[in-house]
């Protein structure tokens, strides 16, 4: 299936694994890629090594194109752009919308960058400062996401700008995949459908959590750490809730204190990396600590195993999802369901 996406990309079929902190590591980037999709590698929670260690391995592993997501605030993004250009990667994208000179340097190297944004105003600008593509995440998708539902929300973005638009946020199916073809995307970007595959790297016993998971069991918290965060709900976030100030301080300072012993940081970092997390919210001083300690929350879960302490980022597809197949099987099954709906709609005419 030709589409903007896949012209611009060079992949077969237009569909996107997206950049999951602790999840889209070099097996599952290099299994979507394999299978025609564009696999994103998540590099917020690599070091500088790690990620030229990553790039390579998925380079041993594929020819086809991949991507990168980074955090266009860190503070070595300069130095991560170099990687990405250095070690041939043909897709940039962004957490948080890239400043203009980014852009530029990557496109100059002939990187192809696409930025995730939440909001109509924020796909005009990166358009307007050169991005070649933008992914559209509506309020469905796991993560931090906003309230604003992928239906209402992508053909706002497709009507405003005049770049590929990626619609991410409530995809797992070809039946999905028609539809945000039909409000004018190029494509769509799933992560959570990625995750519950038997190429991630995830955990078997968080999989089966996920499995298990109703559409109820997926929630929306400002708890963890003062932003709308889209999770499976878990005996920490309903603690979190219910607790009062002072015990969700406790709460924190207990795992600030596990998560700085990992990364080496001192209090007066932690605290920093924190409050430069607030995006001009207002937040207590537990969700300051949460906020900066929130990718150790993902990795208990996602690569420790410990569903009873970790954060469980979760889009609402989890309540409808039921199996694990590979890459392979999953994006050829969506293909095959894309063609099936595609029939049905052309038999009404």
């Amino acid at each position: 299936m030709e589409t903007a996406l896949t012209r611009l990309v060079g992949i077969r079929h237009p569909i996107v694994q997206t950049g999951m902190g602790w999840v889209a590591g070099p097996r599952l980037v290099s299994a979507t890629a394999e299978a025609g999709a564009l696999g994103v590698l998540a590099s917020a929670t690599m070091t500088l090594d790690q990620l030229r260690a990553a790039i390579a391995e998925v380079r041993c592993r594929t020819d086809a194109p991949f991507g990168v997501n980074l955090r266009a605030d860190a503070a070595d993004a300069v130095d991560r752009v170099r990687l990405i250009i250095d070690g041939g990667v043909r897709v940039a994208s962004f957490a948080l919308a890239p400043s203009p000179e980014l852009i530029a340097e990557l496109k100059e190297a002939g990187v192809v960058v696409i930025p995730s944004v939440g909001a109509r105003r924020h796909a005009e600008k990166v358009a307007a400062w050169g991005a070649d593509a933008v992914i559209v995440q509506g309020g469905e998708g796991g993560g931090h996401t906003g309230e604003v539902a992928t239906s209402v929300l992508l053909p706002q973005v497709v009507d405003a700008v005049r770049i590929p638009v990626v619609a991410a946020g409530g995809f797992f199916d070809g039946r999905g995949l028609v539809a945000a073809l039909a409000y004018g995307a190029a494509g769509v970007a799933m992560g959570t459908r990625f995750l519950l595959t038997s190429d991630s790297t995830v955990p078997d016993a968080v999989k089966a959590r996920y499995l298990a998971a109703t559409v109820k069991d997926v929630t929306v918290t400002r708890a963890v750490d003062g932003l709308p965060h889209r999770m499976l709900r878990t005996d920490l976030v309903t603690a979190l809730e219910s607790s009062g100030r002072a015990r969700r301080l406790l709460h924190a300072v207990r795992r600030a204190a596990g998560f700085r012993r990992l990364s080496g940081l001192t209090w007066r970092q932690l605290v920093r990396d924190g409050l430069a997390l607030r995006h001009g919210k207002e937040l207590s001083w537990s969700q300051v600590l949460l906020a900066a300690n929130t990718p150790m929350l993902l990795r208990s879960a996602m690569v420790d195993g410990r569903t009873d302490l970790g954060v469980m980022a979760s889009g609402q597809v989890a309540g409808v999802i039921d199996d694990l197949p590979s890459c392979a099987e999953l994006v050829e099954r969506i293909m095959k369901e894309a063609e099936a709906a595609r029939e049905r709609l052309t038999a009404l005419r």
